[in-house]
């Protein structure tokens, strides 16, 4: 959910200043661009491909029953295990202050068009040392990329009410979880972060996080991008400029992303650079007119291979927008939001959230 908070907008405001005062990269050309994945097309027989259910959990912070995904299923990374597809999705039930928790769910297919869920959340605020950050806003959209091991490294962020804080979770089976608290330490662990989508290359089927110049990166950020290195997955340490997050990619002022960008899926390291996709958010009065206030469409951008902070190249245009009934109306209308994406039976699958409310798939 884009969370109605005093923080989150915030945060809005500050991306939009950076809008207004035009501290923006100049929009790069794209004429005859091959780096891109495009195009993807939205299945329309099968969209939406997961929406809400009545699946029943016992929340071990509440101590009762919740009917866990009733309200929404959003959001969503996928993962191909054993020539299966696995999708790793956001839930939220009805309870609570904040528009209901989040929960992590897991459903599974063997087309990566028709899915059945698993009936209990696999990752979920619990009665630990990381509740203080999960509860009760959550656990929210997941990221997931495979190690070199064959471990499992999740990226999501947890809400509590007030701060939205990047963490980490590893798991070997997709099943089984174990956290590992936030990704930002020091004196950045209170900062307002999410959406961190690590740098990494395909292997057949599989999404395996690799190094850029030795170490492991990861863009996150919802107003601007930045960008954080690792050299074990577990232990991350953000760019820095003057003592502040170095953004990496802005919003611009007349497009589609001229509110906010936000991290898609993972980064994809190819032959011609690191290709990120991106969530843009437009701006009510400084953004494309040709649509819908605050509507999120998907963009990408070019980072150049051997210095992931350097911008080489960015598409003009968005190449996913809001325009079926469930994307355009919802618990947050106009979304189209990017998360999870994979290469399956030699085609890519693109998986989205559809307002916040349900989740939807395009193909390349």
């Amino acid at each position: 959910m884009k969370r109605k908070t005093s923080v989150f907008y915030f945060s809005l405001v500050l991306g939009a200043c950076l809008v207004l005062c035009g501290c923006q990269p100049k929009p790069t050309t794209t004429t005859g661009t091959t780096w891109a994945l495009v195009p993807f097309e939205k299945v329309d027989s099968v969209n939406p491909i997961l929406v809400p259910g009545e699946n029943v959990f016992q929340c071990p912070v509440l101590g009762k029953a919740v009917t866990w995904e009733i309200k929404d299923v959003f959001n969503p990374a996928a993962v191909v295990r054993e020539n299966k597809v696995y999708l790793l999705f956001r839930a939220e039930d009805t309870v609570g202050r904040f528009a209901g928790t989040s929960r992590i769910g897991l459903a599974t297919s063997d087309d990566g068009l028709h899915f059945s869920k698993m009936k209990e959340p696999v990752l979920y605020p619990d009665n630990d040392s990381l509740k203080r950050f999960e509860w009760e806003g959550g656990i929210e959209d997941p990221r997931v990329v495979e190690s070199e091991e064959g471990q499992y490294i999740m990226t999501y962020t947890a809400y509590d009410g007030t701060t939205a804080r990047l963490l980490l979770a590893i798991s070997p089976d997709l099943i089984h979880w174990t956290k590992y608290g936030t990704v930002l330490q020091g004196s950045h662990k209170d900062t307002w972060s999410k959406s961190g989508a690590i740098v990494a290359r395909r292997e057949g089927s599989k999404i395996v996080a690799t190094k850029v110049n030795g170490k492991f990166w990861m863009y996150f950020g919802d107003t601007d991008l930045f960008a954080a290195t690792s050299s074990d997955l577990l232990h991350w340490t953000p760019e820095l400029e003057n003592g502040k997050l170095k953004s990496v990619l802005k919003p611009r002022k007349g497009y589609f992303d001229s509110f906010l960008v936000e991290s898609g899926p993972y980064a994809l390291l190819t032959d011609a650079g690191i290709v990120l996709l991106y969530n843009g958010m437009n701006h009510n009065t400084q953004g494309d007119t040709t649509l819908a206030k605050g509507a999120y469409c998907g963009g990408q951008v070019l980072f150049a291979r051997n210095d992931p902070t350097q911008v080489i190249d960015r598409l003009e245009k968005n190449f996913i927008r809001p325009d079926k009934p469930y994307e355009i109306t919802g618990q947050v209308n106009q979304v189209c939001f990017l998360e999870g994406m994979i290469y399956f039976h030699d085609r890519w699958l693109l998986y989205y959230g559809t307002a916040d409310s349900k989740i939807g798939v395009a193909v390349k």
